[in-house]
């Protein structure tokens, strides 16, 4: 497509390799901005008059609503959606449109159009985590003094409440939120102005035209600004992480929806059948969850290893920046969404959760810290309890079955109080430490982020 020093026009094949406005069309409303905020710096500077630059903006924005409504088509051999905006805008309005890309290239224009897009897409992130938290909360309400498992290599270890088990994700997500936000501050610096490479001898207002699009500040060196692509593979790994952790949230929601576990009901609405078996609810929704966590993982892979190679300032393989940062924020919105909702429609059978915690061996630990608590060391305290689980597991026999006298047979130290030790909900009770699952403990955290997500 380009004239001057080219002879001959560009192979087809070539234009098809190369192409990408078949997935960087989604950049229009973010490039249309950008152009117009040029087109005021380009005023600004002396370089458009009054007329030009309403021109400009006016057939913008007209293109912009035609794409919005599908009237616009974007055209193979134009590249890029720059590229056939410009087009476009040039052939409706005449030489004023062939003035906007004066001290601009396509390489400060596309990262600055990214950075725009990514800014925003963020911000739906952050409000879709919000949303999947303040489920969990509601769904750690509902629960109530449900009590299940607290599991380690998927052995039943300690009993917790289920809101406290909800609570741990919520805290993840926090973390997550926290990254985006971090990310966030790194994406907001405006990188138009810097040219090819090395800026132009045509002096923009960069502040100003930075004013206009939102952006906190401007880059510092025209080289760096061209080429950084670190926001955008910071945000892909902020999302993989989210990723991971709604892969195992998926995880628990399966085992729990199983029969074998049965902690959990998902509604209608987020199962499906089998195409043989009629009596199956599939937790599918979860399933693909965990599925889609490895193609975040993947794009992140992609990125970083698009970049390693690369030397200073643009090539042409950072087009291919472009594809796993759309398919990560698509994929993390989309879950994000539907897990909120799912969760929202979830109900725990409390029934099977209190059946799973009658396990007498989630309070052997109880039993340890009585024996410290009357003054036997913990190595030793750990090695007699771990003699009396032999002992239950061999005759039968639970810990509140067995006689005084026996557990006087494996420590003098244990005297009758150590029954009291035994009760279900005296062993949550106690469990008072900050971050520790007793039911104040548990309804102060629920409290705290009902706050916290309500501002």
């Amino acid at each position: 497509m380009w004239k001057g020093r080219f002879a001959q026009e560009t192979s087809r094949l070539v234009q098809a390799y190369g192409e990408s406005v078949s997935f960087d069309w989604r950049l229009f409303a973010h490039d249309i901005r950008g152009s117009i905020a040029h087109s005021k710096g380009l005023l600004k500077a002396g370089i458009l008059t009054v007329e030009e630059q309403s021109a400009i903006e006016a057939g913008l924005l007209a293109i912009r609503a035609e794409i919005e409504h599908g009237d616009f088509e974007f055209k193979q051999e134009l590249e890029d959606v720059h590229m056939n905006i410009e087009a476009e805008l040039t052939r409706r309005i005449g030489p004023a449109g062939a003035k906007l890309h004066t001290a601009r290239s396509r390489n400060d224009q596309v990262a600055t159009d990214v950075r725009l897009y990514t800014r925003d897409a963020v911000d739906t992130v952050s409000a879709r985590l919000r949303d999947l938290q303040r489920a969990l909360i509601e769904a750690a309400e509902r629960a109530g003094q449900a009590v299940v498992p607290g599991y380690t290599h998927l052995q039943r270890g300690q009993p917790v409440l289920f809101a406290h088990h909800l609570l741990a994700y919520v805290e993840m997500l926090e973390r997550d939120a926290a990254r985006m936000a971090d990310a966030r501050r790194r994406i907001d610096v405006m990188p138009l102005g810097s040219g090819a490479l090395a800026g132009s001898t045509i002096l923009i207002d960069r502040d100003y035209v930075a004013s206009q699009l939102g952006f906190s500040s401007v880059t510092q060196n025209s080289m760096d600004a061209v080429s950084d692509r670190d926001f955008a593979v910071e945000v892909v790994f902020a999302i993989a992480l989210c990723g991971v952790h709604l892969s195992r949230l998926s995880e628990d929601l399966i085992l729990w929806c199983s029969a074998e576990f049965g902690f959990v009901t998902l509604s209608d609405a987020h199962t499906t059948g089998s195409s043989l078996m009629p009596q199956k609810k599939n937790p599918d929704v979860a399933e693909l969850t965990r599925g889609k966590s490895g193609r975040l993982v993947g794009n992140l892979m992609a990125l970083l290893t698009l970049l390693k190679g690369l030397p200073m300032t643009y090539n042409r393989d950072m087009q291919e920046d472009k594809e796993p940062l759309f398919d990560s924020l698509d994929t993390i919105l989309a879950a994000l969404e539907v897990f909120a909702e799912m969760i929202a429609g979830m109900e725990v059978n409390a029934a099977r959760t209190r059946a799973a915690t009658s396990d007498p061996m989630l309070l052997a630990t109880d039993l340890a810290d009585y024996l410290v608590k009357h003054g036997v060391p913990f190595r030793q305290a750990h090695e007699v309890i771990g003699k009396l689980v032999a002992h239950s597991i061999a005759e039968s026999v639970a810990f509140a079955d067995i006689p005084l006298a026996t557990y006087r047979e494996f420590s003098p130290a244990f005297e009758a109080d150590l029954f009291d030790c035994l009760n279900l909900e005296t062993a949550l009770a106690a469990r008072q430490a900050v971050g520790a699952p007793s039911p104040a403990n548990v309804a102060a955290q629920i409290a705290r982020w009902k706050e916290a997500l309500s501002a």
